[in-house]
């Protein structure tokens, strides 16, 4: 009776001290077309990828996708939410509250989401509290960084695709 007393309480003391960890998936938008505009839609090439992307993710339970407000981004994200069912919300590019609300509304799921050469470095580098991820070249689509945080700034891992 002593034994399984003891060997409840550290089950139980395990499940508290259990740290959850939430993934963000952080890719740039795919290859965009030169209309003349600051908003260009997908090249056929970027539609290619955006369908490989979906393919990539197939598998994987993820739990919100957000874009930033440009086509680009938006259509660079669209075939996996319509593979997945859901929705794809808007999100300020270099809002730190952005990221946090983030984190706190999806905590322990798994987010994707799609923003630029210059904002997928820096939602990466606020998550692991490090200035490790430089601007990507803006010939770079094929770059995905899968952050997983247990602790904001402390306590990440950081996985470097191409796709």
């Amino acid at each position: 009776m002593k034994y399984l007393i003891t060997l409840l309480l550290f089950s139980t003391l395990s499940l508290v001290n259990a740290q959850t960890s939430t993934t963000f998936i952080l890719v740039r938008h795919a290859e965009k077309g030169d209309d003349g505009t600051k908003d260009p839609d997908l090249t056929e090439t970027g539609n290619a990828r955006a369908k490989r992307l979906a393919t990539l993710l197939g598998k994987t339970q993820v739990d919100a996708i957000y874009s930033t407000t440009y086509k680009r981004t938006r259509n660079t994200v669209a075939p996996l939410a319509s593979s997945k069912g859901i929705g794809v919300t808007d999100y300020d590019a270099f809002k730190t509250e952005a990221i946090d609300g983030m984190l706190k509304k999806h905590s322990g799921g798994t987010i994707v989401i799609a923003g630029h050469s210059n904002n997928i470095p820096w939602i990466a580098n606020y998550l692991t509290g490090k200035e490790t991820y430089k601007d990507f070249a803006d010939t770079e689509y094929e770059n995905l960084l899968i952050v997983t945080v247990i602790e904001k700034g402390k306590n990440t891992k950081v996985v470097w695709l191409s796709y």
